[in-house]
C-alpha cells in the first residue's frame, strides 16, 4: 500500500488475550510461545495485524493492566525473548504486532509507587502520582491516628470504574487516586517526568519491531484542576458520560500530541485509542493529525440487533471519524464486553445473528477488530462465583460479575477440557465441556462451521472490497432489513421474521443458506451489483 494510504486504514486486527489463547508450558495460563505456536491459525484467518493485551511485568491484579515494569515482559508470558520471537515469526507471515499501552496508571508494585509510599507528603516521589490530603478540619494532617481523624473523608467523591471509592488512604493519612483498582494508582500527568518515562517505553518497544499501540483509557490521564466532585457518583462500571470530571479533560490532548511526536519517528507504527467519549466533536479531537491515528468507537458494540439502531451506530461512527478525516474503526467484541453470540440472544439465534453482524461489520470501510474466539462463535460463559477473578467482582461487593465470562480460554482440539489450550486441566478460568463442538479442530473438519465462514468472508473482504473512501450508500428494502453499498458490494441484513427477496447480482457470500433464493431471518449477504 502506498505511503498515502497507511497500512492500518482498512486493516483487520485480531485481538489476542494472551492469558486465554494458548498455554505452552502447562501452568494453565496462556503465554507468548503459545501465540507463536498458533500463528498459522491467525495467518490462515487472513488478518493484517495482532493486538496483544498487556504482557508487561505485572502482579496481575487486573490481569496485566496494572504494570509494574513497562519495559519488560512478565515471566508468566515467557519474558522478553518470547515476545521478540513472536514479532519475528509474525512479521515473517506478513502480520504486524501491536501492543497494549497503559499510560493512565501503574501497578502499586511499580518502583515509583513503592518509593512514594515511603516518601513524605509533597515529595518528588509523591508528585509522580495524585496524592492529596483528605477533606475535613484536620485535612488529613493528624497523622498520629489517621484512622480516626476528621481528614478521614476522601479528597472528593470520585468513584472507581470498578466500584467503590477512587481513593485509598496510606499510613501517614494522605490519599491517592485510582480510577480503577486500588492496585492501579493514577499517574500525575502534570509532572513532566511522567511523559519522559513514557517516551522511553514507547521507543523501547518500537525499536524492537512493535508496529504500534492500543492505548488504554486514552480519554483519561489528564485530570481537571481542583479535582471537582462528580455530579453523579453512582455510575456503574464503564457507564461514562461526556460530563464526567474523571475523564475527557482538555489537557489529555497535549499528552496525545506528545505521544504522536514520538510515533512520527516511526512512520510504520499506529496508535489506536480506547476512547469512551460519545460526543462526536469531542471524539474527533482525539483523531486530529497530530494526535491518535485511530480511535475505538464502541457504538456498534452497543447497538441492538435492529436495523435503525445499527444504521444509527454506523452513521454516527462514520461521522465522528469523518470530522477528523480519520479511518473509522469497527468491533463487535473485546475482552471487556459480553461476547456477541450471547448479547444477540445466545444459542442458535445468537450465533446466527453474530455471523450476520460480522458480515455487516466487515463490509464497512475502515479498520476492523476481531477478538480471539469470535471466529469460533464462542458465547459468554456463566462461570461459578468461586472462579471469578476480575477485580470488579470484589470491588462491587459481588453485585457486578465482571468480564471473566468473555475471557475463557480458546478451545483448540480434543473432546474434553482443556481442549488443547493447555496440558494442565486446571486452566486459569474453567472451560465448559460443551465447547467440544466449538474447537478449532472440529470446525476445520466442518465446511459449514463458523471458522470456515470467517475465513471465507475475510478473504472476500480482501479480494472484493476496494475501499477508496469512508462512505456507504444506504438502500431501503424493507423496514426490518438493513442494506448499504460499500466499495462496490451490497450488504443486506435481514433482522425480520420472514425471508427477504435479494436484489439482483452475484452472490458473494451469505451467513446462512438461502431459502429458495431468499435471505432467511437473522442472516446477511454480500452481493456484487455492478
Amino acid at each position: 500500500m502506498s505511503e498515502a494510504v497507511p497500512w492500518w486504514t482498512n486493516a483487520i486486527f485480531y485481538q489476542i488475550y494472551p492469558r486465554s489463547f494458548a498455554d505452552s508450558n502447562g501452568d494453565g495460563v496462556g503465554d507468548l510461545e503459545g501465540v507463536t505456536a498458533h500463528l498459522d491459525h491467525v495467518s490462515e484467518l487472513g488478518v493484517d495485524a495482532i493486538w496483544l493485551n498487556p504482557v508487561m511485568v505485572s502482579p496481575m491484579a487486573d490481569h496485566g493492566y496494572d504494570v509494574a515494569d513497562p519495559r519488560d515482559v512478565d515471566p508468566l508470558f515467557g519474558g522478553l525473548g518470547a515476545l521478540e520471537r513472536l514479532i519475528t515469526e509474525a512479521h515473517a507471515r506478513g502480520i504486524r504486532i501491536t501492543m497494549d499501552l497503559v499510560p493512565n496508571h501503574t501497578s502499586s508494585a511499580h518502583s515509583w509507587f513503592q518509593a512514594a509510599l515511603t516518601a513524605a507528603p509533597g515529595s518528588v516521589e509523591r508528585e509522580r502520582y495524585i496524592f492529596r490530603d483528605g477533606r475535613g478540619p484536620s485535612g488529613g494532617q493528624e497523622r498520629s491516628d489517621p484512622g480516626n481523624d476528621l481528614g478521614g473523608t476522601p479528597p472528593n467523591n470520585w468513584v472507581s470504574v470498578f466500584g467503590g471509592p477512587a481513593w485509598t488512604r496510606v499510613a501517614d493519612g494522605q490519599w491517592y487516586l485510582h480510577l480503577f483498582d486500588a492496585e492501579q494508582p493514577d499517574l500525575n500527568w502534570d509532572n513532566p517526568e511522567v511523559f519522559s518515562d513514557l517516551e522511553k517505553t514507547l521507543r523501547f518497544w518500537l525499536d524492537r519491531g512493535v508496529d504500534g499501540f492500543r492505548i488504554d483509557v486514552a480519554h483519561g490521564m489528564a485530570k481537571p484542576p481542583g479535582l471537582p466532585d462528580m455530579s453523579n457518583p453512582d455510575v456503574e462500571m464503564l457507564t461514562l458520560d461526556d460530563h464526567d470530571p474523571r475523564f475527557n479533560h482538555e489537557g489529555v490532548h497535549d499528552i496525545h500530541r506528545g505521544i504522536r511526536s514520538v510515533l512520527d519517528d516511526y512512520p510504520h507504527a499506529v496508535t489506536i485509542g480506547e476512547i469512551w467519549v460519545f460526543d462526536n466533536a469531542d471524539f474527533a479531537k482525539y483523531l486530529r493529525p497530530d494526535e491518535l491515528h485511530m480511535g475505538f468507537n464502541f457504538r456498534l458494540v452497543r447497538a441492538e440487533f435492529d436495523p435503525a439502531d445499527i444504521r444509527g451506530a454506523v452513521e454516527n461512527a462514520l461521522a465522528a471519524a469523518g470530522l477528523a478525516d480519520a479511518s473509522p474503526t469497527w468491533t463487535l467484541s473485546n475482552h471487556d464486553v459480553e461476547r456477541e453470540v450471547s448479547r444477540y440472544g445466545d444459542g442458535a439465534t445468537g450465533l446466527a445473528r453474530a455471523r450476520a453482524m460480522a458480515m455487516v461489520m466487515l463490509a464497512l470501510p475502515g479498520a476492523v477488530f476481531l477478538y480471539n474466539g469470535e471466529e469460533l462463535g464462542l458465547p459468554n460463559v456463566d462461570l461459578p462465583d468461586d472462579a471469578l477473578q476480575d477485580p470488579v467482582w470484589e470491588r462491587s461487593k459481588h453485585t457486578e460479575r465482571g468480564r471473566d465470562g468473555c475471557r475463557v480460554p480458546m478451545p483448540w482440539s480434543g473432546a474434553a477440557p482443556p481442549f488443547g489450550f493447555s496440558s494442565n486441566p486446571d486452566t486459569w478460568l474453567p472451560m465448559p465441556p460443551e465447547w467440544s463442538a466449538l474447537t478449532v479442530e472440529r470446525q476445520l473438519a466442518d465446511p459449514d462451521s463458523t471458522l470456515h465462514f470467517f475465513r471465507t468472508i475475510l478473504r472476500l473482504r480482501h479480494s472484493h472490497f476496494h475501499f477508496t473512501e469512508f462512505d456507504v450508500e444506504w438502500l431501503q428494502l424493507r423496514d426490518d432489513a438493513l442494506a448499504f453499498v460499500s466499495a462496490g458490494v451490497l450488504c443486506v441484513l435481514n433482522t425480520g421474521r420472514t425471508p427477504l427477496e435479494l436484489p439482483a447480482g452475484e452472490l458473494l457470500a451469505a451467513s446462512a443458506p438461502l431459502l429458495e433464493g431468499q435471505l432467511p431471518p437473522d442472516s446477511a449477504a454480500w452481493i456484487v451489483t455492478g
